[in-house]
Formats: C-alpha cells, sequence, structure tokens
C-alpha cells in the first residue's frame, strides 16, 4: 500500500469514527467538544468496536469517559469493547480521574460465547476495583440490559434520559426510568440526552477527582441558597443553607422521608442528609447509609440536619448507624426539630462520632420518647395531674409538650455536653460555614480492617 493509499486509509477510518453518536455524545460531555480518542483504530469483528473511548476535560478536570455506540452494531457489548473499556479504567486507577460511563446498547455479541461472559466478567472486575477510588458516573441513554446493566448500577451517580430503559432483565421488565428513580436505583431522572449530558458535567466539576483528593474549596462572598428560619422543616433548611444554585438531590422520587443531595457551602462541596420524618423507615436509612458511604469514600463533608423520633425498622437502622460510626470525613449535624433516643445516637451523638453537634433553640432531645421520658421523670405527679380529666387525650398532649418544654430542651443538652451550640435558625449557615472550614484537613487513621460486616 503506498503512502497516499495509507493516508487516505486512515482518514476514512477516523472519519467513520468521529460521525457516530457516540462520539457526538462525548462532545457535549468534554469542554468545547476536545478530546483525546483512545484505541481508535480496535476492531471488533469486520468494523471498528462498539465503543468509543476518550479522555478530556470537563471544568479543567481530567476525565475518562467510554460511551456505547449504537451505530456499530447496535452497541453490543464484545471482547473488543471490553478491552477499550478496561484501558479507560486501567488509565482512570493510575492517573486518579473520574470515569463518566455512557451506555446505550442492544445487549451483547452473542456470536462471541463463552468469550463474552469473559468480556463481561472482566469489565465488572475493573468497575469494582476501582470504586471507591475515583468517582464513577453512569448516563444511561438508551437500553441497558442485564450485565451491562449490573455494570451501571454499580456506578457512585446513575442519570437517566426519561427514555433510558434500565434493567438487570435482558426483557426489560420494569424498566423505566420512573421506576428505576422510585426503587431508588436513579439517582437522577432527566428529560433528554443533554440534560443528562449537563447535569454530569455539573456532578463532576462538584466531586473531587480521586479519594486522596480533598472537597475543600473555600471561596468568599458566595450568596446562600436563601435564609433560613425556624418554620422550616429539617430539608427545607439543609437545601437553604447551601450556596446558590449549587443544590443537586439525588433520588429525590425513593424514599422521600430522607433528602440527600450534593452542594457547596462556601465553595467546598458536601452531602447533605435530611432525616425529616417521624419514623424512618428501613428504605430511608438505607438510602441514607449508601450516601454517607459514597461522601466518605471522597471525604466529603456530611451535614445531617434532623428532625426524627424514631427507627422504623431494626436492620435499617442497624445500616444507617454504620454507616455514620464508620465513616471518616468531616460529620456536622444540626438538630432542627426532634431527635430522640436511638435517632440522636446514631446521626448526631456519640454512635455518629460527630465532630460537631449543633442544635436550633427549640429543639427538642430525649433519649426516650417525651410520653415515656415524662412518665419516668415525673412519676406520679405525671399521671395524678390527668386524674380526673374530661378530656384525657387531649390534656395529656399538654402535659407532654410541657414536659418537653421543661425537660428536653436543647440547652438542657448542651449544660450536658451533647450539643456543642445552640443557636437561632437564622445563624445556621455561619456555624455551618465555620465547622466546614475547621474541619477542613480533618483526618482519621482506622483500625486495619477490609470492612465491617454490617451494611449488607
Amino acid at each position: 500500500m503506498s503512502l497516499a493509499e495509507k493516508t487516505e486509509a486512515l482518514s476514512s477510518a477516523k472519519t467513520a469514527l468521529q460521525g457516530t453518536k457516540a462520539c457526538e455524545r462525548l462532545s457535549k460531555l468534554f469542554d468545547d467538544g476536545v478530546f483525546t480518542e483512545l484505541d481508535a483504530f480496535v476492531k471488533s469483528k469486520d468494523g471498528y468496536a462498539e465503543v468509543m473511548t476518550a479522555h478530556g476535560s470537563i471544568d479543567g478536570l481530567g476525565v475518562y469517559a467510554f460511551a456505547q455506540s449504537t451505530d456499530a452494531a447496535g452497541g453490543a457489548m464484545s471482547e473488543a469493547q471490553a478491552a477499550k473499556i478496561k484501558k479507560v479504567y486501567d488509565l482512570a486507577l493510575k492517573t486518579g480521574e473520574p470515569v463518566v460511563a455512557v451506555y446505550d446498547s442492544i445487549g451483547g455479541r452473542l456470536d462471541e460465547g463463552t468469550r463474552l461472559l469473559a468480556a463481561y466478567g472482566d469489565v465488572l472486575k475493573y468497575a469494582n476495583n476501582l470504586s471507591g477510588v475515583v468517582p464513577q458516573i453512569a448516563v444511561v441513554l438508551g437500553n441497558c440490559f442485564g450485565t451491562q446493566a449490573l455494570i451501571a448500577a454499580g456506578a457512585d451517580v446513575i442519570v437517566l434520559s426519561e427514555k433510558a430503559a434500565f434493567s438487570l432483565d435482558t426483557a426489560g421488565t420494569n424498566a423505566s426510568a420512573k421506576e428505576n428513580a422510585e426503587k431508588g436505583i436513579a439517582h437522577l431522572v432527566v428529560k433528554d440526552d443533554d440534560e443528562a449530558l449537563a447535569q454530569t458535567r455539573k456532578l463532576v466539576s462538584m466531586l473531587p477527582a480521586n479519594n486522596l483528593s480533598t472537597a475543600c474549596i473555600a471561596y468568599d462572598s458566595i450568596s446562600a441558597q436563601q435564609d433560613v428560619n425556624d418554620a422550616m422543616t429539617a430539608s427545607q433548611a439543609a437545601f437553604a443553607v447551601v450556596d446558590e444554585d449549587s443544590l443537586m438531590e439525588l433520588q429525590a422520587a425513593y424514599a422521600p422521608e430522607v433528602k440527600t443531595a450534593l452542594a457547596t457551602v462556601n465553595g467546598t462541596t458536601v452531602g447533605i442528609i435530611a432525616l425529616d420524618g417521624k419514623v424512618l423507615n428501613g428504605h430511608a436509612c438505607g438510602k441514607a447509609a449508601r450516601f454517607i458511604r459514597f461522601c466518605d469514600a471522597f471525604s466529603m463533608p456530611v451535614l445531617t440536619f434532623v428532625n426524627a423520633e424514631k427507627f422504623g425498622c431494626l436492620r435499617g437502622a442497624a445500616k444507617l448507624t454504620s454507616a455514620y460510626a464508620e465513616a471518616t470525613t468531616a460529620k456536622i449535624t444540626v438538630i432542627t426539630g426532634d431527635a430522640y433516643g436511638a435517632v440522636y445516637i446514631a446521626a448526631a451523638g456519640t454512635g455518629a462520632a460527630a465532630d460537631m453537634t449543633y442544635a436550633w433553640v427549640g429543639a427538642s432531645i430525649s433519649a426516650l420518647a417525651p410520653e415515656a421520658a415524662a412518665v419516668m421523670t415525673w412519676g406520679d405527679d405525671f399521671g395524678g395531674k390527668l386524674k380526673g380529666s374530661q378530656n384525657p387525650q387531649q390534656d395529656k398532649a399538654a402535659l407532654i409538650a410541657d414536659f418537653k418544654a421543661a425537660e428536653l430542651t436543647a440547652m438542657k443538652a448542651a449544660e450536658n455536653g451533647y450539643v456543642d451550640d445552640v443557636f437561632e435558625a437564622a445563624q445556621t449557615r455561619e456555624k455551618i460555614v465555620a465547622a466546614v472550614e475547621m474541619l477542613c484537613n480533618k483526618r482519621v487513621t482506622t483500625l486495619p480492617k477490609k470492612h465491617n460486616n454490617l451494611f449488607i
């Protein structure tokens, strides 16, 4: 082959690769549409491999990405595709940079037989080994079934377009974006490809590059989302205290009594958890526990806002308690309403190993539920005050309210050393900003072990 023929063949190959939907999506992902393609000429069967792999930048941060291309054999998984994806994971491990995976595939190349099993297995292994080392974001823009769905589901954050079909069942049962959101599988569901890639860019820009990077980036003169007042719920206060336009709520459609979100506080990326239901069930606890582990893996401070009375599921409570206790990142808790017994211990007290525990002036903190505490503390006086009541239910509620106001105040908890500071709701942001800055360089060494055995 002459030099001219070689040049023409090279040009033709590049044109074929760069004209795919995968290329278009990667161009929208990276800054100015510029990226370096990796393994551009790897072939699968008679055509080029069914995935485009690349390295580029998002807001100046180096990022690796791959995008399956339906223009090439429907994006079907193959040995060649798996090899290209493994290269991406390997480079991300070596350089400590995030990975964005864009899924859109008809499945796998069944004509490769058992070799396809090895290909899937290798990709799954590489993705799992990278978990907790660099952030991984899965973006599902089309079909993602079977083992590919299993790989995508292991990502730190899963973004789905409304048209995405995402299921372990290769028949696509219960695969809609809405169903995945309601089950807590998807973190974000957005309208279309463009919004999915835009939200992915925002996510990457907020996250640390890897588990050795710091989330702390202090800026001056950043406005709060809105002012905080004592009429707000825990979640409203949590979402108000962060920097303007920085909030990204995750898994909003799942277990709504717990809110989880990423945001920034004076430029520092933090994880927000709001325990805002009187009773926290197993789904709510599991949602919060997984998010805590994600934040802890990348040393993002965890800000917890509490207004909850009790746990409704023992296993879920154990998961949440374990996640808080094991996390070594900065942990700051604000009690905005009620925090009783196990809820206080798990999320705000010694069980959580919270670095700073704050409470609003009107907060109520107790080792027991107020009624039980009133009976035990006031003894015969409690029953005596209800004797002969014409409206026992109403009078009992009023008596318990009096007990809370007298005995279960935030100030009493602070006097006993269980709360670090008590303040008005309007002061919440300034207290949080100061605490995040103070704890920015927190370092904790733990006992050598693989992991605890309480989470699964």
